[in-house]
């Protein structure tokens, strides 16, 4: 008893005090399920559908053509994302002191520039700030994170309070003709405990995300798992940084049989190349990763996908849990739903308490009209 009414008053108070940012995120987590698809589709409205054809252009023609169309000295190539679809064009950003990131869309096939855009007020990337951050920069990655942890201890004290422990079936069960408040509270046990478990992953994995310089040594360490060291470059005066040409040989070399996904480039003197790689039986494009010094092409880490640690491991499971990935497109759905649950549980809990305290506030103004008349 001393359990369930500390579940109680944590669930009660925790959920008020977090509801309002639980239902921005929850909301803009249902957006995000299908992100990469919704982004797609506002390209081909803007920029045009891209045809496949048989051949694609090289990587190093497709950067000669964006360097031509700018120029400018300020802007420099941070990162070259290459499509995983036919239809899908590749991406070019575009970095400059103090300014937004230009995000530059090209057709694989022909090397055609098709446009650009800053790439931080398309829809989706304001959609995914207001998830992450809250548009409230470094302090709202804080309290996004620290409701993701009050999310996760409201699923285990909902799990707790749920009636379906002493019967099953009256946990499940909505009496739609009932009163409603007994009604609104059927609808939120009913939507809580379905959703409990997912809202769970996504709180925990959210969490340890916004929370990233702390949670990863506990879980490496936790699993007794070494963890990896962020690679630098060695600045050498006087030597400017190797070809990319050089650069995408080496990191074939040292992965043969994945093919290169993303290239980040250097944006100060000790950063690195680092290359994305991706083996034919991966569905994920960012598992595999190769390292390398900008100015001797030194291959300083590597990060294969058939032998990782047990910590990396559990490190990559988290964007699957997190967006709702792992089951394919029937999780994806499934996670839509999930995100509005918030939303739902808000309100309903919202209408518990006022008719919680609806019947004290009456009373007390009976007795004020009372003592008023005597």
């Amino acid at each position: 008893m001393k359990l369930r009414h500390l579940a109680f008053q944590l669930h009660r108070y925790l959920g008020l005090a977090a509801g309002l940012v639980l239902i921005i995120v929850g909301l803009t987590g249902s957006l995000l399920v299908f992100e990469e698809e919704t982004n797609h589709f506002l390209l081909e409205v803007q920029f045009g559908k891209i045809i496949p054809q048989q051949q694609q252009v090289s990587i190093l023609s497709v950067i000669d053509n964006v360097k031509a169309a700018y120029p400018e000295p300020s802007l420099s190539i941070s990162f070259l994302e290459l499509p995983q679809e036919p239809d899908k064009p590749i991406h070019i950003e575009l970095q400059s002191p103090n300014k937004p990131t230009l995000e530059v869309i090209v057709n694989p096939y022909t090397g055609k520039i098709l446009g650009d855009r800053l790439s931080e007020y398309a829809i989706m990337a304001i959609i995914y700030n207001l998830h992450y951050s809250l548009l409230a920069g470094d302090t709202g990655v804080a309290i996004a994170g620290i409701v993701a942890l009050l999310l996760f201890i409201l699923c285990i004290t909902g799990i707790i309070l749920w009636p379906g422990w002493r019967k099953l079936i009256t946990g499940f069960k909505i009496k739609w003709n009932g009163h409603i408040k007994r009604t609104n509270f059927d609808i939120h046990k009913v939507a809580g405990i379905i959703t409990a478990v997912f809202l769970g992953l996504t709180a925990i994995t959210g969490f340890c995300w916004n929370f990233y310089t702390y949670t990863d040594p506990v879980i490496y360490a936790v699993t007794f798992s070494p963890k990896p060291i962020e690679p630098e470059s060695k600045p050498i005066p006087g030597k400017s940084p190797l070809a990319l040409a050089n650069l995408l040989q080496r990191a074939d070399a040292v992965l043969p049989g994945a093919a290169t996904t993303y290239i980040s480039f250097p944006t100060s003197p000790e950063a690195v190349f680092m290359l994305g790689k991706r083996f034919p039986e991966e569905k994920e494009v960012w598992r595999s990763r190769v390292y390398l010094d900008q100015y001797t092409g030194e291959v300083l880490r590597v990060r294969n996908s058939r032998s990782l640690s047990v910590g990396d491991e559990v490190m990559d499971v988290f964007t699957p849990l997190h967006y709702g990935t792992f089951g394919g497109l029937p999780t994806r759905i499934l996670y839509i739903f999930v995100g509005l649950a918030p939303t739902i549980l808000f309100v309903t809990s919202f209408i518990m308490w006022r008719y919680r305290y609806r019947p004290k506030s009456l009373i007390s103004n009976h007795a004020r009209h009372v003592n008023l008349k005597a």
